[in-house]
């Protein structure tokens, strides 16, 4: 077989190769074995028709087809290993010559990763938010947390914003009731937004035993989107009591003896969700000023593939799960079609220059994986799909997809060096050492689990995750 490689564009190849007849021989032999077993000659047993028979009867040129269909992907992966290609997705296969006895020409255009030049990034500067926790913001923790237990009695008077009510509903389209548009004992506290546009200023001013009507458009079920006829009856009115903010209410609510210590646990808490916020938005911003440094060709065919992945996910999945098609979830979004798309487009590009630049960085600092950082991984990514980590180990192992696991901690570990090179300061001047905590481990699983570089590690295209050789 001899081979050759041009160049069409940074991103794509075209290979040319040339196959002797012989080395078709292997194929040829499985070729007429296979049709061996699937047709059926008078006057010779199943399986042991001679192929001039085969060429006789059903053609050679069935043959031929049948053997260069199995030898397509051998020869183009053997070109792919010989020139040392890194492709992506699956090549566009053109047969330009087969002379039976003779030789086989083809050739294969395929997509390869780009060859990127990672440039000095220890230059880089960003600004992130300083950690500042005001008493307000113990104040507003502090106040959720007694809402959480506060508690609630009957009264008899109408209901008024903040009071729970215990309500019946019956929504109708189109004078039909629905029949998932029916429900009964449902808890509502007024002015929550937690039910149908509309139901707050049905039911304020209702004592128990009064009712109403009114229209809203439904959020989910049967009839998601459309405008409904619901009938709300009031059968409780409850206020809404709050416990008194002192030592009594800490040691209710919390392993704290006095308010003050629970305030001060509080203030503890905020700063470091509010670190954990500053580490995102750092390597959100250092990831962003990397890109800016590099030049990254970006495929055609991979970025429409995962544009379309991208749509596809969307509404099947996700606005699926909500009840929603596309047109209703960019009403809400007040976005056009032309502006979802330009949207999208971007997404999809930043997620393959992601991983292009990240995949490099590994190689370059020969960054590898070790078994608890995998399984870490494996872990958190368990979590957030909501399986146990048996199930989503088991499910990773059956679809092929430990390598993909291996790659999305390496650019996780791939952006957390970039970061460290880099200078980050708060809105303050203040230089911000992201590992420079009281508890370093805390401080490690801070870094490599923010959603940026979650995002890094998880998002990248699965067109472009997977190297495929197979024509």
């Amino acid at each position: 077989m001899k081979s050759a490689v041009e160049t069409l564009n940074p991103t794509r190849v075209r290979l040319s190769i040339e196959v002797p007849f012989e080395e078709l021989k292997d194929s040829l032999d499985a070729a007429y074995k296979k049709i061996n077993q699937q047709v059926t000659v008078k006057g010779f047993r199943k399986g042991k028709i001679p192929a001039r028979v085969i060429d006789q009867r059903f053609g050679r040129g069935a043959v031929l087809e049948e053997a260069v269909n199995d030898a397509l992907p051998k020869f183009y992966t053997d070109a792919v290993n010989e020139a040392e290609l890194n492709v992506l997705g699956q090549p566009e296969v053109d047969i330009t010559e087969l002379k039976d006895g003779e030789t086989l020409n083809f050739t294969a255009e395929v997509d390869v990763r780009p060859t990127i030049e990672i440039p000095d990034y220890s230059g880089i500067e960003v600004e992130v938010d300083a950690v500042e926790v005001t008493e307000e913001d113990i104040d507003k923790a502090v106040e959720q947390l007694r809402e959480r237990f506060a508690s609630t009695s009957p009264v008899e008077r109408a209901a008024e914003d903040g009071d729970v009510v215990t309500i019946d509903l019956e929504a109708k389209v189109d004078g039909e009731v629905l029949e998932d548009g029916v429900a009964e004992g449902v808890s509502y506290t007024i002015g929550s937004g937690e039910l149908l546009d509309g139901i707050d200023d049905a039911v304020k001013g209702l004592e128990a035993g009064g009712e109403a009507t009114f229209g809203s458009e439904l959020k989910g079920g049967s009839a998601a989107g459309k405008e409904a006829e619901v009938t709300v009856k009031v059968s409780q009115v409850a206020a809404r009591e709050l416990p008194e903010l002192d030592d009594d209410f800490a040691q209710l609510a919390s392993e704290f003896d006095t308010l003050e210590e629970l305030r001060a646990d509080s203030r503890k808490r905020l700063e470091n969700m509010k670190q954990y916020d500053q580490a995102t938005q750092a390597q959100e911003r250092v990831l962003e000023k990397l890109l800016e440094l590099v030049e990254v060709p970006v495929p055609e065919k991979l970025l429409e593939d995962e544009i379309n992945t991208r749509k596809h996910n969307l509404e099947h999945h996700q606005l699926g799960q909500m009840g929603l098609d596309l047109e209703k979830y960019l009403e809400i979004q007040g976005k056009t079609v032309e502006e979802f798309d330009a949207e999208t487009k971007e997404a999809a590009v930043k997620g393959i220059k992601t991983q292009f630049v990240l995949d490099e960085l590994v190689s370059k600092e020969k960054l590898n994986v070790n078994q608890e950082e995998l399984t870490e991984h494996l872990m958190r990514r368990a979590a957030s799909s909501g399986m146990s980590p048996d199930q989503f180990a088991q499910a990773v192992v059956q679809n092929n997809q430990v390598q993909l696991l291996v790659g999305e901690v390496a650019r996780g570990k791939a952006l957390a060096l970039v970061v460290e090179s880099s200078t980050v300061k708060d809105t303050n001047g203040v230089l911000v050492d992201l590992d420079d905590e009281e508890d370093e481990s805390d401080s490690a699983e801070q870094t490599e689990e923010t959603p940026a570089a979650a995002e890094a590690a998880e998002e990248a295209p699965e067109a472009a995750a997977e190297d495929k050789n197979e024509a």
